[in-house]
């Protein structure tokens, strides 16, 4: 089978991780096999020590993009549930995965700061409001949304079984699913 990276971007608590978990099941019940490469997740093993600063998470994402690129070149669905804020650090990704030969999309989950605020799933928007944290993507650090992804997903007017469904349709779409 063809692998693929699929990449969600979008704000912290937008629902990139969820989507990302529902698509990787349907997937395996046809066959397919996936990795889901969790931000939080590589932090703690692959990038330990990197910050925040523009220039650390330019690095997170190069190291996330590569890993991601040896699995899809290998025949796996990495599906890339990663904010990667800035669009300069996701073009390159995108670069390596064409140079590579390696199929490569972009699906932003574009929900609204407010509602990505109100789920709060780690709790960073009310650290940053009470002042305990600052740097929060889409907050008080930017995030520069994808001007043209392979999909945009609104997550929060849909489920997230219609949002998987979406993804699930544009892979198939693409002769990857």
């Amino acid at each position: 089978m063809t692998g693929a990276t699929i990449w969600l971007t979008g704000l912290p608590s937008a629902g990139k991780t969820t989507i990302a978990h529902e698509l990787a099941g349907k997937l395996r019940g046809e066959g397919h096999r996936v990795e889901v490469l969790d931000g939080d997740e590589i932090r703690e093993f692959l990038s330990a020590g990197l910050g925040f600063s523009r220039e650390d998470r330019h690095t997170n994402v190069q190291r996330i993009g590569f890993v991601a690129e040896l699995l899809a070149s290998n025949g796996v669905k990495a599906l890339v549930p990663v904010i990667a804020p800035y669009a300069d650090s996701r073009e390159a990704v995108r670069k390596r995965h064409q140079t590579e030969g390696t199929a490569y999309l972009e699906v932003h989950v574009a929900t609204p700061v407010e509602v990505c605020s109100e789920r709060d799933v780690k709790g960073l928007y009310a650290k940053q409001a009470a002042g305990e944290i600052s740097g929060l993507t889409g907050v008080d650090d930017p995030y520069e949304a994808p001007e043209s992804p392979d999909l945009r997903i609104e997550s929060h007017t849909q489920t997230v079984q219609e949002s998987a469904a979406a993804l699930h349709a544009l892979l198939t779409e693409r002769g990857l699913a």
